[in-house]
């Protein structure tokens, strides 16, 4: 079911309530047209919006369902007078609540990144940014003691993603480094990461998928064989079992669930969100 709309109203870049907006509807079986209309800032845009909300419920027959993390008090009246879709405002429903039990105003601040670039850890999460890159698949051994946490694992098995993620999302310094063939017959870890034991995590991956996975980027390698993605994957469990490495198999997981365990495990001191 792909006739209904939904929009994404925001006077900032619209990924709040893009993404609550998302963890709603995922809920539901159905996959709508996403709209997302950021930086709704002034009565002239709510006016355009309004109308491309009623245009499109026109057409569709059906209201659409408009989310919004909207502030500007006028603005919001204009888009919630307006509007003929469903309006859910996440503000509305949260923050004034909050305001009354705590007592206190809200910052009422328009856009949740309208002051970051000022901010320390904005700082923090680009320099992660940086560092989760220059170390990104075992480029670089420098510096490795700055790491929060190092993924180790064989190739493609979901590290350079999930260390991006851990980076952009959390400011950690994350690094990563495949597990390759010389490493299982030496029966060791790489030498550059036998000072860091304590900040190793690993992944694994279910051989089969791992062959889907290496076939679409080297079809009919051996580096892509099921044969060979068997074995590699299963020296690469037993090394981190003799290591005594924490690690969890991202066959199954999306790149949320996987940097939410890692941070449960390693528990970072300066965790940020």
């Amino acid at each position: 079911m792909t006739d209904r709309t939904v929009f994404f109203i925001s006077d900032g870049t619209g990924i709040t309530a893009e993404t609550f907006g998302n963890a709603i509807l995922a809920q539901f079986e159905f996959k709508p047209r996403h709209v997302r209309l950021p930086f709704v800032d002034t009565p002239d845009k709510a006016y355009q919006a309004v109308r491309q909300i009623n245009h499109t419920g026109e057409l569709e027959g059906k209201r659409p369902l408009v989310f919004t993390t909207l502030v500007d008090m006028e603005v919001l009246g204009i888009i919630r007078d307006g509007c003929k879709g469903m309006l859910l405002d996440m503000f509305g429903m949260f923050v004034q609540p909050i305001e009354q039990e705590l007592g206190i105003k809200s910052h009422h601040r328009v856009g949740r990144f309208s002051d970051a670039s000022k901010s320390q850890a904005y700082h923090d999460r680009i320099e992660a940014i940086n560092f989760s890159l220059a170390h990104d698949d075992g480029q670089s051994n420098r510096d490795l003691e700055g790491a929060d946490v190092i993924l180790v694992g064989v190739s493609r098995s979901g590290k350079t993603p999930t260390s991006l993620y851990l980076a952009m999302q959390h400011g950690l310094k994350a690094a990563n480094y495949p597990l390759i063939p010389e490493d299982f017959e030496r029966r060791q870890l790489p030498p550059a990461l036998a000072p860091f034991k304590n900040k190793l995590f690993g992944l694994t991956i279910n051989p089969e998928r791992l062959a889907e996975i290496r076939s679409e980027r080297r079809p009919g390698s051996r580096y892509a064989s099921l044969p060979n993605c068997r074995d590699e994957v299963a020296d690469a469990e037993a090394m981190m079992r003799r290591a005594g490495i924490r690690w969890l198999s991202t066959t199954t997981k999306s790149i949320e669930e996987i940097a939410t365990t890692i941070l449960q495990e390693i528990r970072p001191e300066r965790l940020s969100y």
